[in-house]
């Protein structure tokens, strides 16, 4: 304690070495009466040096941002600093390096682009094949350009030659040749590469015709195999059929999903991990796996696609999250990246399986909504779906993709509920400003179309959520879920927001994916002024404390049940503001930051049980003339049996509830806060109880003759301290649920006082202010003044005896007389 008290002298003592001669801190200079903040990023001009090529003072390719009384430098964008920190300062060594954007990311241009690095930026042009939709060479992502496929077919009608029918494809293009004709390599097709079509010779074509005519003649019907080489997509076989026309046989890993005269699609079903994985990953979507997986496999068989049934497949999904997210969050980023691969998935395959044009389903965690287009030409207009807490708007075009349309398109929506709280923490993937923190404000959503091309939409998508907190003040981002960053986070690429209010926010993304919304919350830091307050007001708090405790267990006179409570209020007190002083803010550790919060919970709500056992003995004073005192078992029981049998029951339910990422305290989320503040209350509405009946009874006592006035008085002012005791300590934490909850800056000031001075308060109440123990601290120090009297005789005594000594032996030495 003395050395704290020293630590705090040394401190007031070097304060003013910090300031400038002028009186202003360093950072300011003087104008006038005032002190001016110093921009250091753009000081004076200098009369002797005005070359224009003096470097920044933060040095290349870096800003220099300006703070009050100091400043501190960042690097331009495009560039990272060599110890990736965001951060720094000017006499560091830090040297901003250019960020090769391509590397960081292989999607950064989006689908059919290639990515160049420049310094401190990029560019991106479209591949062989594709040109910009703007007509642009050169862009960068951000910009609204995508690269679409060039129809060389329609740019260059003789592109394939004579004879020939030019057939677009992606990125690319084949030629045909016309009836009659043929290529020389006896090729199928060409691609433009100076190989003509000849005309085949008569007796070829003769017996070509006639090999046509019998075939036709057979079925009844054209050959549509035939007319139509791409049919049934490429990736299948085409068969005639005499009553439907034909039918189309797929190859491995493709399937028309039940519709013979479908396009063949991809279907890749290696997606559906094996139970084995996945059980080491996420446990309880086994079974819903392995039926997605069969049913997959299943489908790349032409002879059992039409068995598969969509609508159970959907059932048995939204029933597997429904037992996963029942169970309470996630333990970790990865088993959310691996749940919403897995809903995605399954999403694309469910969905052209089922029969009606629209699907909606309503489950406890989890609501879905799919719609279904089958045409024979590729769908047109817009789209929307929605769901409780969210809505999407987008076209059809953009669910059917530009690739060859299968004769289906499909879109999704799906929200979960209880989802937000597993990934409420993870925005390692975004930057957030200096003093701000991320919060989730909606439900999460998984959308998904048939088009699987997602990864770069040619139109944006529309996202509408609903917030789940309403603020004006908050500033909101529109993220979606990257599994590809690590195990899992939110990212903001590719994501924009268009509007917002307190209660919606409307958002754009250029690819589909799992999406939500962030609140960016000011994160209070705390100030210097703050700390001071809380190291010098603690320390004077603990000093008192201990100063009680002293008077409480050391004299004798005034032992009684009332202060033997008011002992252990005070042992509470004190090792709970001397834990919240030393390890408040220590969270590097979370085991011990875990520690910490539980010896706070515990000792904080020991304090409360013996207010609230003070409360009783008042009332049993009153009430229970005789047999007033309390058994010490029944009082230790009370006072920290209670809080122990709270803390082991809060732990054991939820041991990651202790310690945050700012705090060694309570986590605020899912209401585990309420395990100290639901205690507490219950504590002050019984000690209020007790209080009001102790009241009630002394003022019936002295409206009536009663012999024993003095005692009641007494019992009147114990009752006045304890009611401004449990006000004084109530209020406090009133104001400490706002401190570690929403941070204002009048609340922390009103907490950290409160906080501080409330051992100085018990002191007061309950020693300076009693007659009796005022007494004792009399006589103590009358004590002590007697001793050093005592002291001060005997050296006196000793002194003059040791004069006389030294005289005597003087005179016998010189032989006179002592006369």
């Amino acid at each position: 304690m003395t050395g704290r008290v020293h630590l705090l002298i040394l401190a007031l003592h070097l304060a003013p070495l910090m300031v400038h001669a002028s009186g202003c801190l360093q950072g300011f200079y003087t104008k006038g009466n005032d002190c001016i903040d110093e921009n250091e990023c753009n000081p004076p001009s200098d009369e002797y040096n005005d070359d224009p090529e003096t470097p920044q003072i933060c040095g290349e390719n870096a800003a220099c941002i300006n703070t009050e009384g100091s400043f501190y430098c960042q690097c331009a964008l495009g560039f990272i600093s060599s110890s990736q920190q965001m951060n720094f300062t000017a006499d560091s060594p830090e040297k901003c390096l250019d960020i090769n954007e391509c590397l960081e990311n292989n999607n950064t241009c989006g689908p059919n682009a290639e990515c160049h690095n420049v310094l401190g930026s990029y560019s991106c042009i479209c591949n062989e094949g594709f040109v910009s939709s703007t007509g642009v060479e050169r862009f960068i992502f951000g910009q609204g350009v995508t690269c679409e496929d060039r129809n060389e077919c329609v740019d260059d009608i003789t592109i394939c030659g004579k004879h020939t029918q030019c057939f677009n494809t992606r990125g690319s293009y084949s030629c045909v040749c016309n009836p009659g004709f043929g290529l020389k390599s006896g090729k199928a097709q060409s691609t433009g590469n100076g190989e003509s079509c000849e005309e085949i010779t008569d007796q070829k074509a003769t017996t070509d015709q006639t090999a046509t005519t019998d075939s036709e003649d057979a079925q009844g019907a054209k050959d549509l195999c035939k007319i139509n080489m791409f049919i049934c997509g490429g990736n299948g076989t085409c068969h005639n059929a005499t009553n439907s026309g034909h039918r189309c046989a797929c190859h491995a890993g493709f399937t028309n999903y039940g519709d013979p005269q479908g396009r063949c699609t991809e279907l890749n079903c290696n997606t559906f991990v094996s139970e084995k994985h996945l059980k080491m990953v996420i446990p309880g979507l086994q079974d819903a796996v392995a039926l997605m997986r069969t049913s997959c496999l299943e489908l790349s068989e032409s002879n059992t696609a039409e068995q598969v049934d969509g609508e159970a497949l959907l059932e048995t999904l939204l029933s597997a999250i429904d037992r996963l997210l029942s169970g309470g969050p996630l333990n970790n980023n990865k088993e959310v990246s691996v749940l919403l691969d897995l809903v995605e998935t399954a999403l694309r395959m469910i969905g052209p399986l089922l029969k009606h044009p629209k699907t909606r389903r309503f489950n406890t965690h989890t609501e879905v909504e799919l719609l279904v287009q089958r045409n024979a030409s590729s769908p047109q207009g817009p789209l929307t779906l929605s769901s409780t807490h969210a809505q999407l708007d987008s076209h059809w075009e953009t669910a059917a993709g530009d690739t060859s349309y299968p004769g289906f398109a499909t879109v999704s929506l799906l929200s979960y509920k209880g989802l937000e709280t597993s990934t409420n923490h993870s925005f390692s993937g975004l930057k957030a400003q200096e003093g701000h923190s991320f919060q989730i404000n909606s439900k999460v959503v998984t959308a998904t179309i048939s088009n699987k091309d997602t990864s770069f939409l040619k139109e944006p998508v529309t996202f509408t959520f609903s917030h789940l907190k309403e603020s004006d003040e908050g500033n909101y981002t529109c993220v979606y879920w990257d599994a590809e960053s690590g195990e899992g986070t939110w990212s903001d690429r590719g994501c924009f927001l268009v509007k917002s209010n307190a209660t919606h926010t409307v958002c754009s993304c250029y690819h589909l994916s799992s999406f939500a919304v962030l609140m960016a919350l000011y994160e209070f830091k705390d100030t210097f002024q703050l700390q001071l307050i809380t190291w010098v007001g603690l320390s004077l708090s603990l000093l008192c404390l201990f100063l009680c405790i002293l008077t409480f267990s050391l004299i004798r006179s005034i032992r009684s049940t009332r202060n033997t409570i008011h002992l252990h209020l005070c042992l509470s007190l004190f090792i709970a503001n001397l834990v919240f002083l030393v390890g408040i803010s220590h969270t590097e550790s979370q085991s011990a930051c875990a520690v910490v919060a539980g010896l706070l919970h515990f000792f904080f709500l020991a304090a409360f049980c013996w207010m609230c056992l003070e409360g009783v003995q008042l009332f049993r004073m009153v009430v229970l003339v005789f047999n007033t005192t309390f058994r010490p078992l029944y009082m230790m029981a009370g006072g920290y049996g209670v809080p122990a049998v709270i803390v082991a029951i809060s732990a054991l339910a939820n041991a990651k509830g202790y310690g945050t990422e700012r705090h060694c305290w309570l986590n605020l989320e899912d209401g585990f806060i309420w395990s100290f503040f639901g205690p507490v209350c219950i504590i002050i509405m019984v000690n209020v109880f007790f209080f009001l009946i102790t009241v009630w009874k002394l003022a019936q006592k002295f409206s009536s003759l009663n012999p024993d006035l003095d005692k009641l008085r007494k019992i009147k002012a114990f009752t006045i301290t304890a009611v401004a005791q449990l006000c004084v300590l109530g209020t406090m934490w009133i104001f400490g649920c706002f401190q570690f909850e929403e941070s204002t800056l009048a609340m922390s000031y009103l907490f950290t006082l409160l906080n501080s001075l409330q051992g100085v308060l018990v002191f007061l109440m309950h020693c300076l202010l009693s007659k009796q123990v005022r007494e004792e601290y009399g006589k103590i120090l009358d004590s002590v003044c007697a001793l050093q009297k005592t002291k001060y005789s005997e050296f006196s005594s000793n002194q003059s005896s040791n004069s006389k000594s030294q005289t005597s032996k003087s005179a016998q030495n010189t032989g006179e007389s002592q006369i």
